[in-house]
């Protein structure tokens, strides 16, 4: 098939890797554009588009759809179906009724559960124990459209947003060219979604990752596995942006208030990772960022750090520039 491929970050990579091997003709990939990234600020690409560059693809990168010169090379494509996966731009009407065999989107939740920006982040924060993928054909709605197969995934326990994301990709990525060939073939009825149970994930906001200790414990625990990608669950520490990269709940009755540092004493020595307390339960810090340093373990953290007995987490929640544009590479560490 003639296929123009949409998507642009590494959840998106999987599909676009099967659509090549599966002989499956790209007539073009559409990408965002390269973007600065890191301390220095240099000009990144996409993952997508650098591995169309790698792998000599056409490449098409732009910012909007929201014009006809915008979409113009898409249309000149003329693609027999369009692949969809996590691109970040809503889809024109023009664009949805270009291919013969519309646009097919890779969502990464059995809809309508999660419909929207973070489907990922949304099934960590709910505690939901099961997720998985759906290949849907697209229609002007927010993930409306009707349902052409469906398969699902446990959430283990310590999955947090990185490792959902790489399994429900493969996951999603197989299964894109399973149901591709059957659905030319007209071998697929696609089924209306269910408005009435759809739930929404809407985009993600930075101070969403800030952790609030009058939370329980395990509502935190769950933050901290939801805001692992962009932006990272954070507290701070006398000012100092300190971020939780893992953490797991304690159902335990400890004195103090919400944010309290406590450390766990074994024959009148620390030992241990570090615990906080919460609005019920302690959050123990099995693995922290603080600023300017690399992530570590909990204890070598408290190795590192004076007098954190008794300190409370969340003293200000101020986050400097430098740190704030860290987020994303400290979150993929």
């Amino acid at each position: 098939m003639r296929v123009v491929f949409m998507g642009s970050p590494d959840f998106a990579l999987p599909t676009l890797r099967a659509l090549l091997e599966a002989g499956h003709q790209l007539a073009l990939v559409v990408s965002q554009p390269d973007r600065e990234a890191g301390r220095g600020r240099t000009l990144t690409p996409p993952p997508v588009a650098r591995f169309a560059r790698e792998h000599g693809l056409p490449l098409y990168q732009t910012a909007t759809l929201k014009t006809e010169p915008a979409r113009a090379p898409i249309v000149a494509a003329q693609p027999d179906v369009i692949v969809v996966a996590s691109f970040g731009l809503l889809l024109p009407r023009s664009i949805l009724e270009l291919p013969p065999l519309g646009c097919l989107n890779v969502h990464p939740s059995l809809l309508p559960r999660h419909r929207g920006a973070s489907p990922i982040p949304a099934t960590l924060l709910a505690g939901d124990h099961e997720t998985g993928v759906t290949i849907m054909l697209m229609d002007a709605g927010l993930d409306s459209g009707p349902i052409l197969a469906q398969r699902a995934l446990p959430v283990r326990p310590e999955d947090d947003a990185l490792s959902l994301e790489a399994s429900l990709a493969l996951l999603g990525a197989a299964l894109l060219v399973e149901t591709l060939p059957r659905w030319a073939a007209g071998a697929i009825t696609p089924q209306p979604q269910d408005d009435a149970r759809a739930t929404y994930a809407p985009k993600i906001q930075r101070e969403d990752a800030r952790l609030d200790w009058r939370l329980p414990a395990e509502v935190l625990a769950r933050k901290v596995r939801a805001y692992r990608v962009w932006p990272v669950a954070y507290t701070t520490l006398r000012g100092s942006p300190l971020k939780v990269l893992r953490a797991e709940p304690l159902a335990a009755g400890v004195a103090g208030i919400p944010g309290q540092v406590t450390l766990p004493f074994r024959s009148g020595r620390q030992s241990g990772p570090p615990a906080v307390v919460t609005g019920e339960g302690l959050l123990v810090l099995r693995m922290v960022l603080p600023a300017g340093r690399k992530p570590m373990s909990g204890e070598d953290w408290v190795r590192g750090e004076r007098s954190l007995e008794g300190t409370v987490l969340g003293d200000g929640e101020a986050m400097d520039p430098e740190a704030e544009r860290a987020d994303q590479e400290a979150g993929s560490s």
